[in-house]
């Protein structure tokens, strides 16, 4: 035992005196069992390379090119985010020997880069672009160093090696002007147009292995298909919410969030690599054709979109992206909002023969109580008016209209939107012109209302048989507690008329004093009784003709709303007295 310590003594005191067999290279080397520190990749030519980039961390690839390239290029493009990467040559001062790189489980790379040597910056770029560095190669270059480097969050690129003159051929070729264009902006659509791209061009018409892809989408525009997809990915479950919520809300069903253009008019492609199906499966996009100008439909009216294009090469797994464009779709037409004055009457008509039509009107009381009165009355025989009033967005009451008098007490609001739509297509053939609808409207401020107006407890006009005479009449009707006008209108009928028992003859409902002639007004006289049950007044008409028909209408003028009319009433003045 102590012979076997003695020589190992003696052994190592020999080996410190001569010296240490290896080479000066390796005294910098740790010893043969130690594990590489950083992890290295090799970086092959004509080979597209995903990285993955760890926030904050500097990944190196390194590469050799052969003695007879004269010149190489390198293409880096990120995914998304921007990233900062370089391209260095290194020279070593001694190459290591082979016996060294076999015998240390150092890798290839590392011992290279750990030897002592000298290193060149060729070029450094920071961005999210994909940028391209092009030059002469280094004959005295022992090896590459290619370092990428993410300062934001962890993201992935991809790099591409190319060793020789002109371009790789990897990559579609953008045009001098890579821009998107916007040829017509619609309610619902977009077209876009864009410089073809060379590759596209070059090739013979019975090669299609490049398609264009149009992306549109409302948040940004993308800088690659790389982009596009994370960002697929990192909304996927707010898209599908969106998505169903949408279908709820909009007659467009068909939009997504993310929309593909397809042309319809090209045969179906060849089915692409699998590698790139699966790169796209989360885009759903299925892109085909090579015209250089698409229409995009399906569009939300007055919504902002963000546009981009990508030429995609199917055989390469490869895209660039020309630069994208926004836009924004022209909004709705919107109908008129028509102001109505004061106590002013207004006759609102349909005209048109669709099954649906519909008008604005606005309304500003007067009045400090911000209260006012709406009176409407349909002058049609049978279609469907509805009235819908609103204030600052929302809904305060609405109603159908038919031919009575239909109050709306307006109350708590300075401006009010009153929304009268018609359902139906009814013609009624005795109004003026023939109007398709007719609604009578009339608003009123209320200062001192605290109400709609009462009304009488019935519009029929009785005449007494007893005091009709040949030259008068004597006619009665019901009034209201609250002190009104009422006018009373005479018309004489012919003897055709008469015969038929007047019935051509009756005023319209809807028809108030304003249609009236002055010279058929006989009479108005003020009334008030604030007893319901007694509140009736009487008139007696007189200058008529013996033995001639009339028809006599009486209206109910007040300050609030539009004049009540009664019943027309039909009576016959005696022959002989």
């Amino acid at each position: 035992m102590a012979l076997m310590s003695l020589c190992w003594c003696l052994g190592a005191a020999l080996a410190l005196f001569c010296g240490s067999p290896w080479p000066q290279v390796h005294s910098a080397l740790a010893p043969e069992n130690e594990v590489p520190l950083r992890p290295t990749t090799w970086f092959p030519e004509g080979k597209i390379t995903s990285v993955t980039l760890p926030k904050g961390r500097t990944r190196r690839l390194y590469f050799t090119l052969k003695k007879k390239a004269p010149s190489m290029s390198v293409t880096v493009s990120p995914c998304d985010l921007p990233i900062e990467w370089s391209l260095a040559a290194r020279t070593l001062k001694d190459k290591p020997l082979k016996s060294l790189q076999w015998s240390t489980k150092k890798s290839i790379p590392e011992v290279w880069w750990r030897a002592p040597g000298t290193e060149q910056k060729m070029h450094s770029f920071t961005g999210n672009a994909v940028n391209t560095y092009r030059g002469p190669s280094f004959p005295q270059a022992s090896i590459y160093i290619l370092r990428l480097r993410s300062k934001q969050q962890n993201t992935r690129a991809t790099v591409y090696l190319h060793e020789g003159l002109g371009p790789s051929g990897a990559f579609p070729l953008l045009p001098a002007d890579p821009r998107v264009l916007t040829l017509g902006v619609g309610m619902t659509s977009v077209t876009l147009s864009w410089a073809p791209s060379a590759s596209v061009t070059s090739l013979p018409q019975t090669q299609k292995s490049y398609d264009y892809c149009v992306l549109v989408n409302s948040q940004r525009n993308y800088p690659s298909l790389c982009a596009a997809q994370e960002g697929t990915g990192k909304k996927k479950e707010q898209k599908e919410e969106q998505t169903e919520k949408r279908r709820r809300v909009t007659v467009w069903p068909i939009l997504k969030e993310w929309w593909w253009q397809q042309w319809d008019s090209y045969p179906e492609p060849q089915s692409p690599p699998s590698s790139l199906a699966d790169e796209y499966a989360d885009l759903q996009c299925a892109c085909q054709g090579t015209e250089s100008v698409c229409t995009v439909s399906e569009l939300l009216p007055d919504t902002r979109y963000y546009f981009d294009v990508f030429v995609i090469d199917r055989l390469n797994g490869t895209s660039a992206a020309y630069k994208g464009t926004l836009a924004r779709t022209h909004e709705e037409a919107r109908a008129a909002v028509v102001a109505l004055r004061e106590g002013e009457l207004r006759w609102v008509t349909f005209r048109d023969r669709e099954s649906h039509s519909e008008q604005f009107f606005s309304f500003r009381p007067r009045a400090s109580q911000q209260s006012g009165l709406l009176t409407l009355q349909s002058c049609g025989g049978g279609e469907k008016v509805k009235a819908t009033v609103s204030s600052k967005g929302q809904v305060l009451t609405s109603q159908p209209v038919g031919g009575d008098l239909v109050h709306i007490w307006l109350q708590g609001s300075p401006s009010y939107l009153i929304h009268l739509e018609r359902e139906g297509t009814t013609t009624d053939p005795a109004l003026p012109g023939g109007l398709m609808a007719s609604v009578k409207m009339q608003t009123s401020s209320a200062y001192h209302r605290r109400g709609v107006p009462s009304l009488p407890s019935t519009l029929q006009i009785k005449s007494f048989n007893r005091l009709r005479g040949c030259n008068s009449v004597t006619l009665a009707w019901m009034g209201t507690e609250e002190r009104s006008l009422y006018c009373v209108y005479r018309r004489k009928l012919g003897e055709r008329e008469a015969e038929a028992g007047g019935a051509s003859a009756l005023t319209a409902p809807c028809l108030g004093p304003e249609s009236r002639s002055d010279t058929e007004r006989v009479l108005c006289k003020y009334f008030q009784e604030l007893n319901p049950r007694r509140a009736v007044t009487t008139a007696v008409i007189g200058g008529l003709e013996p033995g001639m028909a009339y028809v006599f209408d009486v209206y109910l003028m007040r300050r609030w709303g539009i004049p009540i009319k009664y019943a027309s009433k039909m009576v016959k003045t005696r022959k002989e007295c």
